[in-house]
């Protein structure tokens, strides 16, 4: 197992831009001059799956805004060596980043859920 697996630059602004693209659309001020809530608040955009192995039951990731550096623990009923798939989702709150989520998924069964930051 690599060091930690990271996700792509690209993929990640790609869904900064998608975060921004959305709270441009929506807008934080409603038709009346009002702070517009109902649409403006928290949205979270994938930035992209990749594969990896689970090694003494983690997975080690490198996370974008400045997170860096994190292994989470995997459940010991996946033994070490099974495939996974790791999605980073970026979370903004009125376009401003706030945190990722990462999810962990075997066999298409997602088996952990993981918040950085307010998600």
């Amino acid at each position: 197992m690599s060091d930690a697996y990271e996700f792509d630059d690209k993929a990640v602004q790609h869904a900064l831009d998608a975060a921004a693209a959305h709270n441009e659309t929506m807008g934080t001020m409603g038709s009346d001059g009002t702070p517009n809530i109902m649409h403006g608040g928290e949205y979270s955009a994938l930035a992209e799956c990749i594969e990896v192995t689970v090694g003494d039951h983690k997975v080690c990731l490198k996370l974008p805004l400045g997170i860096g550096k994190v292994c989470i623990p995997i459940p010991v009923s996946v033994p070490n060596g099974t495939l996974a798939k790791a999605c980073l989702h970026i979370c903004t709150t009125f376009g401003i980043p706030t945190g990722v989520k990462v999810t962990v998924s075997v066999g298409g069964v997602t088996i952990i859920t993981k918040k950085f930051g307010k998600c």
